[in-house]
């Protein structure tokens, strides 16, 4: 089937899904020096093989269609990492036959690439030194995109005992040079042609040809693909965008990449000064030039001329840090390849890292670092748009900086993942759904977990303390206060905790694992964070529950009502005063086998106490306020779910608490915050109150007196405000939003009236001003410091009449 210009393009397309690779030999190389000899001529001229054979494309376009169906990308600049995949892996067969072979280096020892440009043909040239390819290869390979010289040499190793490893298909990586390039051609030396071949196609043309070069070998060995750049892709022909490209995709490749630098520059014309030199003049007319002469010639400006300066400077790291053994890498360059790839580092240091490999079904190297600072896109941002900061290589070449490695909670880890066995010719979209990806991304999170939770068991650093100790006058010692020092993973966990906590609640298979790295504060740990784990260590031998308590801040819990039994009893309360606590504690439910619970639902128990003595206790209260019961539900209605007698109040006259699974005030706080936000009705939140009465304050021992006995008859309004107020103030205690602000008002009112002795809320008459004529003020003599007898008010007035003269200039203008 012949290959026409629909798959040309479609085949353009392909190549961008297509990733070629590079082998994980162990093999150490010098870098080259930035300057460098040029050893590969570019072909930047047009070049036409001696007796070309026109040959025809062969494709499966069916098969083409599919794969770019489903693969189909619109990032151009991948072309080049494609193709630099291709001259290394060109590399790694050479460098590896050599090994039984070592003749196969005798044209030509180095194993490098170099990309140049020109931009005045519009030109583009990668070349390799190679393996090569002879004119059979160039038919095999670069006449189809189904075959690939790759392919074939991976079954051969496979059939023997050599273990290495190669990825892609070279057909279809080559082809996307056609994204960019009108016209692309080919010139390449095998080790075992004794000629150097050149295969040139045009983009949208169903064949292409090969033929001798009539340049001879001028590649020693290896090949050089030479690009034609489109209109629209001129700026590949310019080393910022190459060396661009480079460092991005093709950083951590084996081989080093050299990008030849293009500058002009202005230099003295010497082949002028040279032409003055030889210019002869007699010794009479040297003798007739002047010394004035002689320095004028001196300060005449020399000619310049604009020349053109080549220098090759090398664009790749040394080595792919993560595939070297942990034992022989220090801690400074773990640090400095974290500055590497954390560009939101701004020179902070990681606080961790975990540099592991993963063996078993699905090998892949792996290396992660835990951030010292909270990264810019953090800040103020939601937490479900942050981008992941995982960079995925396959063989170290990068297939995307922007994949879900590790879960959205995790963003803030940085690092690297180098796969083996990843499919290929596939989009994003299918790779991001591969099994694989999945694998890779469970193991990933464990690690990281692990990492985290390593550091927190880390041991406290030792500092010295080298300040020199202070003297008093009389020649003492100063003793200095001691400084408690702060775990790292404290000061750490005080500016990731967000994060942590959205993994328990998002996680369900880790949560668990992150639930022992949480750090919390509580009643009895002096502003100090402890764990769950401590938490459940310190319990009371009866206590059966994990009590918290959820607010704005721990002054305001420390002085919540509800607090004042848990104070009484010793037991400890955890403060949550972060929105995202409460939800966090609804997911996680409960901690070795501890249940949490708030203290502020209606259903608190404590199992210390006599359970023969409270029942008896409960049925004589209920007996008693049974009549005040019955008549504060009625009253209040659907403001208030029931009204109960409560045991946990201690000075409180009554406090609103939340039904089991109703909202706590702090829930109904950020709900109603979001609710307003989003121009909902907030009355939907309510969730199921309960108000509790403390049966031994004197308000309800009175209220039982002057409550009516008729369910018909309204009391007073004195005692029907009362009765409000308490439900108000209760409401405030517990943390709750009052229902009607403008009764509220209008009850302290009553109350402000009552306890002023006035009559009524009528208004005063208008105040009734007198009139005053009006009278020049007085001037006070002595505020001012004015003594009007030391003025003469005769010669005044005659100076007034007698003006001076005027000029008389002045005066004609």
């Amino acid at each position: 089937m012949k290959f026409h210009r629909l798959a040309i393009s479609t085949a353009a397309f392909l190549a961008l899904s297509s990733f070629q690779g590079f082998s994980n030999f162990a093999f150490a190389e010098e870098a080259a020096a930035a300057e460098t000899t040029e050893t590969v001529v570019p072909v930047a001229e047009e070049v036409a093989p001696v007796d070309a054979e026109p040959h025809k494309f062969e494709a499966e376009v069916s098969r083409i269609l599919d794969i770019v169906v489903n693969s189909l990308y619109q990032n151009k600049d991948v072309f080049l990492r494609e193709l630099i995949s291709n001259a290394s892996d060109a590399l790694d067969k050479i460098r590896f036959l050599s090994i039984t072979k070592p003749e196969l280096l005798a044209d030509k020892n180095e194993l490098e690439i170099r990309i140049s440009y020109d931009d005045e043909a519009r030109t583009l040239t990668i070349a390799d030194s190679g393996i090569g390819m002879t004119k059979e290869d160039l038919v095999n390979n670069l006449g189809t995109v189904a075959r690939s010289g790759t392919t074939k040499f991976m079954e051969a190793l496979q059939e023997g005992a050599a273990d290495i490893s190669q990825i892609g298909m070279f057909g279809v990586g080559f082809y996307s040079s056609f994204l960019v390039a009108n016209k692309v051609t080919v010139a390449t030396k095998h080790p075992h042609s004794d000629q150097q071949y050149i295969w040139s196609s045009v983009n949208g043309e169903d064949e292409y040809v090969i033929g001798e070069d009539p340049r001879g070998v001028t590649l020693g060995r290896g090949t050089e693909i030479t690009l034609h750049l489109k209109d629209d892709a001129e700026e590949y022909a310019d080393f910022g965008k190459l060396e661009q490209l480079v460092r991005h995709y093709s950083e951590f490749v084996t081989h080093p990449i050299f990008v030849r630098k293009t500058e002009e520059m202005e230099v003295p014309d010497e082949d002028e000064d040279a032409d003055a030199d030889a210019t002869e003049t007699s010794e009479e007319d040297e003798l007739d030039v002047s010394e004035e002469e002689d320095a004028a010639e001196e300060e005449k400006p020399k000619k310049m001329k604009t020349v053109t300066t080549h220098e090759w400077v090398k664009s790749n790291a040394d080595a792919a840090i993560w595939n070297r053994a942990k034992e022989e890498i220090s801690d400074d360059e773990y640090q400095e390849f974290y500055k590497i790839i954390a560009k939101e580092a701004l020179g902070a240091n990681a606080t961790s890292w975990s540099h592991f490999d993963a063996e078993g079904n699905i090998n892949f190297k792996s290396l992660v670092y835990m951030p010292s600072e909270v990264p810019r896109s953090f800040m103020g941002g939601d937490l479900n748009n942050f981008r992941s900061s995982m960079k995925l290589y396959v063989r170290k070449v990068l297939i995307s900086d922007d994949f879900e490695l590790l879960p959205k909670y995790m963003s803030f880890v940085t690092g690297v993942v180098d796969s083996d066995d990843l499919p290929l010719n596939v989009n994003r979209e299918t790779l991001q759904e591969s099994k694989i990806i999945a694998i890779i991304r469970k193991k990933v999170t464990r690690k990281v977990i692990d990492m985290i939770k390593k550091f927190s068991e880390s041991e406290m650093p030792e500092t010295e303390d080298d300040a020199e100790d202070e003297i008093d006058e009389e020649g003492n010692v100063i003793e200095k206060e001691d400084v408690e020092k702060v775990h790292p993973y404290l000061e750490w966990y005080e500016k990731f905790q967000p994060s942590i906590k959205m993994g328990v609640i998002e996680d369900e298979a880790n949560r668990k694992r992150l639930s022992k790295l949480i750090r919390v504060k509580t009643s009895k740990s002096d502003d100090k964070y402890i764990s769950f784990e401590d938490y459940v260590s310190n319990m009371k031998d009866w206590q059966k529950q994990i009590y918290y308590i959820a607010g704005q801040n721990i002054k305001e819990l420390e002085k919540s009502p509800f607090m004042e039994k848990f104070n009484e009893k010793e037991l400890e309360v955890i403060y949550f005063t972060e929105a995202a606590d409460e939800y966090m504690v609804s997911h996680l439910r409960e901690f070795d086998g501890k249940k949490f619970t708030t203290i502020t639902h209606d259903n608190i128990e404590f199992d210390d106490e006599d359970a023969d003595l409270k029942k008896r206790r409960d049925a004589a209260y209920k007996e008693k306020f049974d009549p005040l019961i019955k008549f504060m539900n009625n009253f209040y209605g659907r403001a208030i779910t029931r009204v109960k007698i409560s045991h946990r109040l201690g000075s409180s006259p009554a406090i609103v608490s939340s039904g089991e699974y109703g909202q706590s005030a702090n829930q109904e706080r950020i709900m109603r915050a979001q609710a307003f936000a989003h121009g909902q009705d907030a009355g939907m939140m309510m969730g199921m109150k309960t108000l509790e009465i403390n049966p031994r304050h004197p308000f309800f021992e009175k209220l039982l007196e002057v409550i009516p006995e008729d369910e018909e008859e309204k009391p007073p309004q004195e005692i029907r405000d009362a009765i409000w107020t308490l439900l108000d103030t209760a409401l405030l205690n517990g943390g709750y939003h009052i229902n009607e602000g403008k009764a509220f008002t209008y009850r302290m009112l009553r109350s402000i009236k009552n306890n002023l002795g006035t009559e009524s809320f009528d208004l005063l008459p208008e105040i009734d001003p007198k009139v005053e004529e009006d009278v020049p003020p007085e001037i006070d003599e002595d505020a001012a410091g004015i003594n009007l007898e030391d003025f003469d008010l005769d010669s005044m007035e005659e100076a007034a009449e007698e003006p001076e003269p005027v000029d008389e200039f002045a005066e004609e203008l």
